[in-house]
Formats: C-alpha cells, structure tokens, sequence
C-alpha cells in the first residue's frame, strides 16, 4: 500500500491537495514515525486505522461526558493529538514498548524541552546510567 493510500485510509485525516495537513513540526513526526513503523511491520494499516478510530471515538465520548458541545476543535489542531494517543496504543498494544518506557521518553522530552533556549533545536541526551 503507498503512502498516499495509506493516508486515504485513515479515519478523518486532514488533507489539501497536496497531501496531509501538519499545523505544527511534531504532528508530521508522529505521522512519519507511523508510516515507518507500519512499514517495518509493526503493525498492520487495518490495525492502526481501527486503533486511531477508537482513539477518535474515546474522545469524542470524552468530549460528550464532560459536557462540552464538541469534541474536535474546529480547526482540526486536536486531530494529531489523537494519533499521537493511538500510536502509543498501538505500540504498547503490540509489545513494542511499555507505557513505563514511553513515560519515561515523554518525561525525558519535556526536561529537555524546558532545558533548550528558544530558537534552538531540542536535543534528547541519554543519560548514563552510571551516575
């Protein structure tokens, strides 16, 4: 499957002409970093597509049981955020990695979000586990 069919495959994907719609640097991370994965065979598209859905269904009944009138922003800017959720899923679903691990990662990302001067690329050390 190419990665424009993959993409047409994809519950609620936002797209323009050209292709897929990223309104900020880390939503087409997450959304390369699932093509790979998926074509390193991680992972089935019918698996990931039923997975995001899923995502998508859990937070619009999230949306509906805290009272708001909507789930989704209208501008799209929350879709991402439900395909970074369902590619964690997925992942830990699948035993590619713990939630325990991808806490961790997430921990470690936002010390060096909070670290790096703006302007400047984030960069993620590992630590040594020897001191």
């Amino acid at each position: 499957m190419s990665a424009s069919d993959l993409v047409t495959a994809s519950p609620a994907i936002p797209v323009a002409d050209a292709g897929p719609v990223f309104r900020a640097p880390w939503e087409a991370r997450v959304f390369a970093m699932t093509l790979a994965a998926h074509e390193a065979g991680l992972f089935s598209w019918s698996d990931w597509a039923e997975t995001l859905g899923a995502e998508l269904r859990r937070q619009e009944a999230g949306a509906t049981a805290s009272g708001t009138a909507a789930c989704r922003a209208d501008d799209g800017s929350d879709y991402y955020l439900a395909w970074l959720a369902a590619f964690e899923t997925i992942l830990t679903r699948q035993g590619h990695a713990s939630p325990e691990a991808l806490a961790r990662l997430q921990d470690a990302w936002d010390r060096a979000a909070r670290a790096t001067p703006h302007g400047q690329p984030i960069e993620l050390r590992r630590r040594d586990d020897h001191t």
